[in-house]
C-alpha cells in the first residue's frame, strides 16, 4: 500500500520540496544534495521496511530505478552490496526493482545481500532457489495508542519510569533545528559511545545522526535543566509509523532515563495520529522463528549468541525489548542472491557495519576491553 497524500504527522525538519543547495546548506553530504533529495522523497513516499528512513545516514550509497520511482540504499563491501534493508519503492514494484537492482550489481561482478529484510521481500523470493536465507533476529512493535494500557499493567516498568523522575528526569520533544549538531546532545552521545565495548559501528546503527535529523523527532532526557539523554525516532511513513532508532544515556542518566525517553515518545507519537512503532532489531531474538540454514552457520551463530556477551549483549536487549510487551514480533532476514549463504556474505556484512576491516575491528574491540579492564582493577585496588 502506498503512503497516504497527508504526511503533516511526521513534521519534516526541511521541507521536501525544498531546493538541492538549501537541502546540501542544512547537511553537507558527499553523495550531492539532488542524490539525498530523491531519496527522501521517495522513502517519505514509499517507505514501508523500518529501515527504510536509514538509507539517508551517512556512508550509504544510492541506486535509483532506471524510471525514477524507486531507490536503493546499500554499501559495497568485499564484491557484496550490501542493502540497508529492502528496495523503497511500490509494494506492486518491489520484485521489478529488487531484479533490476541485482542486474545493476551482476554487471558489476557483484553479488547482493538485503540486510533487514521483512515480510514482503521475503514473499518474493520464498520460492526462488536463486537466493538463501539467514534469520537474524526479531523486531518488536506497537501501537502507540495501547501504549498507556501496557504502562498500567506493568509494575516493572513503572518502578523504573518513578526511578528516573524521582531523580528528576523529564522529557522534553525538541525540534531539529534545536537537536541538530547540539553540543550538550553530543556531549551525552560521546559519553554513551565510550561506555560500549565494541567501536563506534555504522550502517544501519549509525550514531552520528545529529547532523542529519530532518524528518527525525528527538526526545531529550534533562536532569536539572541538562541533557543526560536522547532519543531519535525516524519515519516508516508507508506504515504511519517510527523507527524508535536510538536511544543513548551519558554518564549522569539515572536508571530509568531509557524507558523514561521510549515511554515519552510512545506517548507523543500517539498523539500525532501514529499507529504503529518499532524498537528496532533484536539480533539472534528467541522470538524469531528459526530458519533453516547450512550447519556450519547455525552453529556459529549459536556460539556468538552465548559467547558474544562480552562485546554485545543479545540476551538483554531481547529481555530489555521483551519487557515492554510488544504486540508483535517481525522476523527480519538477511536474503542473499546465491543459492547457498556464504562466509565472504557474513563477511560483507560485517564490514559493511564497520569503517574498517572485520579482523581490525575485533582488535580494537579487544584493546578498548583491556583498557576497560585494567581501569577497573585500579579502581578496585583504589577501594
Amino acid at each position: 500500500m502506498d503512503a497516504p497524500d497527508d504526511r503533516t504527522s511526521f513534521t519534516p525538519g526541511v521541507d521536501a520540496r525544498v531546493g538541492g543547495a538549501a537541502l546540501l546548506s542544512v547537511a553537507p553530504d558527499r553523495r550531492g544534495a539532488d542524490a539525498l533529495l530523491r531519496a527522501r522523497e521517495l522513502v517519505l513516499r514509499y517507505g514501508w521496511n523500518a529501515t527504510a528512513y536509514q538509507i539517508l545516514n551517512p556512508g550509504i550509497s544510492f541506486w535509483f530505478a532506471p524510471d525514477g520511482d524507486a531507490v536503493v540504499g546499500f554499501v559495497a563491501r568485499h564484491r557484496v552490496r550490501v542493502v540497508a534493508g529492502v528496495p523503497v519503492c511500490a509494494e506492486a514494484r518491489l520484485a521489478e526493482v529488487a531484479d533490476e537492482f541485482e542486474a545493476a550489481a551482476r554487471a558489476s561482478s557483484e553479488r547482493v545481500c538485503y540486510f533487514g529484510a521483512g515480510e514482503r521481500l521475503e514473499s518474493v523470493y520464498a520460492d526462488r532457489p536463486t537466493h538463501s536465507m539467514i534469520a537474524l533476529g526479531a523486531q518488536p512493535s506497537w501501537d502507540p495508542r495501547s501504549w498507556p494500557g501496557m504502562v498500567a499493567s506493568r509494575a516493572s516498568v513503572r518502578a523504573q519510569l518513578n526511578r528516573a523522575r524521582n531523580k528528576g528526569v523529564r522529557v522534553e520533544a525538541w525540534p531539529a533545528e534545536r537537536a541538530t549538531r547540539n553540543p550538550q546532545l553530543q556531549r551525552c552521545l560521546d559519553e554513551w559511545l565510550e561506555s560500549r565495548p565494541l567501536p563506534p559501528l555504522h550502517f544501519l546503527v549509525e550514531p552520528e545522526t545529529l547532523a542529519l535529523l530532518f524528518d527525525r523527532k528527538v526526545f531529550v532526557a534533562l536532569r536539572d535543566g541538562m541533557p543526560v539523554g536522547f532519543l531519535v525516532a525516524s519515519p516508516v511513513p508507508a506504515r504511519n509509523g517510527w523507527l524508535i532508532e536510538q536511544f543513548v544515556r551519558g554518564h549522569h542518566a539515572p536508571n530509568g532515563t531509557s524507558e523514561l525517553l521510549i515511554d515519552a515518545a510512545m506517548r507523543a507519537l500517539a498523539a500525532h495520529g501514529a499507529t504503529y512503532v518499532t524498537l528496532g532489531l533484536a539480533p539472534l531474538s528467541r522470538h524469531a522463528r528459526p530458519v533453516p540454514g547450512p550447519l556450519w552457520l547455525r552453529v556459529l551463530l549459536g556460539w556468538v549468541r552465548l559467547h558474544g556477551r562480552r562485546f554485545y549483549n543479545f540476551e538483554g536487549l531481547d529481555s530489555f525489548k521483551a519487557k515492554f510487551q510488544p504486540q508483535a514480533w517481525e522476523e527480519i532476514l538477511a536474503i542473499y542472491s546465491e543459492p547457498h549463504v556464504s562466509p565472504r556474505a557474513l563477511y560483507a556484512i560485517a564490514a559493511a557495519f564497520s569503517d574498517r576491516s572485520p579482523p581490525s575491528m575485533l582488535a580494537r574491540a579487544l584493546w578498548k576491553a583491556v583498557r576497560q579492564e585494567g581501569a577497573w582493577a585500579a579502581q578496585r585496588m583504589r577501594r
